[in-house]
């Protein structure tokens, strides 16, 4: 498929909260290092971030807990692009955290948040956070955890708040306490746990966010997955397999909002130029 020309708005768009976000986004993660570990260039990412808000990208989806030895993905994200335009949606999690060696910390408690919560603001330079996503892990109730960063909310640190990682009760658990904009969950052709989660995110207009929809399996490993069913369409349409795995994510509602990331200039592009990919009935129902 063509890649001339093509900008983040050929998706569509959707409106997280009160700000209208092009349905293709672009998910840092990949910024600070390759899928192996190697240092990224930064000069390179820099000119990449920039190069993503050129094509119509005003989504970006990251982490203060997304760093390698030399990176920090929030500061790269300064660097390059502050002054922010005022169209783009700077959206970060918090929960997880690393110690300043990389390793892995416990899921912060809710009184830790706010300082996670502060870094964020002080990697990325702004005095309040578009949107803050809880991503859980092993909590029965998120609602001690949510309730914290709803009281940020008030206070007006974090302007909208959405949940990741996160199991059906969960949404209704953060709904009785604040509203929610986005759910962020692990999801894509060969991953279809969360379809009843995405179902209900349509139904109440909340946007629904996947992440790992390209590389399937492989997850930070880096790479696409592919099967037969993938690499007969992508041959049919002249494109790449990762751009059929977006065109499937965007497929499965007008909620839904892709974050393809990547180091790559021109794997940027073409994941991009996916938003214009539209599949036929007959190759949604080959991909089920």
């Amino acid at each position: 498929m063509s890649t001339h020309r093509t900008t983040a708005a050929s998706a569509g768009t959707w409106t997280l909260g009160d700000v209208t976000v092009n349905r293709i986004g672009f998910g840092a993660m990949r910024l600070t290092g390759s899928a192996l570990g190697a240092p990224s260039d930064r000069d390179r990412v820099i000119g990449l971030l920039r190069r993503a808000v050129e094509l119509g990208v005003n989504h970006i989806d990251t982490a203060a807990f997304y760093f390698s030895p030399l990176r920090s993905a929030n500061e790269l994200i300064n660097r390059a692009l502050a002054p922010y335009p005022d169209d783009l949606v700077i959206a970060t999690k918090v929960g997880p955290g690393r110690d300043p060696a990389g390793d892995w910390l416990p899921l912060a408690r809710p009184d830790q948040l706010r300082g996670q919560v502060e870094e964020n603001l002080r990697q990325l330079g702004r005095d309040h956070l578009d949107v803050v996503n809880l991503r859980q892990h092993g909590l029965d109730s998120i609602a001690e955890h949510f309730g914290a960063l709803a009281e940020l909310r008030d206070a007006g640190l974090i302007r909208h708040l959405g949940i990741s990682n996160v199991r059906p009760q969960h949404l209704a658990q953060a709904q009785a306490i604040a509203p929610v904009v986005c759910v962020q969950n692990a999801y894509g052709i060969a991953n279809r746990i969360s379809d009843k989660t995405l179902r209900t995110c349509g139904e109440q207009g909340i946007a629904f966010v996947p992440f790992y929809s390209i590389a399937g399996d492989g997850r930070e490993a880096g790479g696409v997955a592919d099967n037969d069913a993938v690499l007969a369409i992508a041959r049919q349409h002249g494109a790449t397999p990762a751009q059929v795995r977006i065109a499937w994510t965007l497929s499965r509602g007008p909620h839904v909002l892709a974050i393809p990331g990547t180091g790559n200039p021109d794997h940027l592009v073409e994941n991009v130029a996916a938003g214009a990919l539209r599949l036929s009935a007959d190759e949604l129902a080959s991909l089920e």
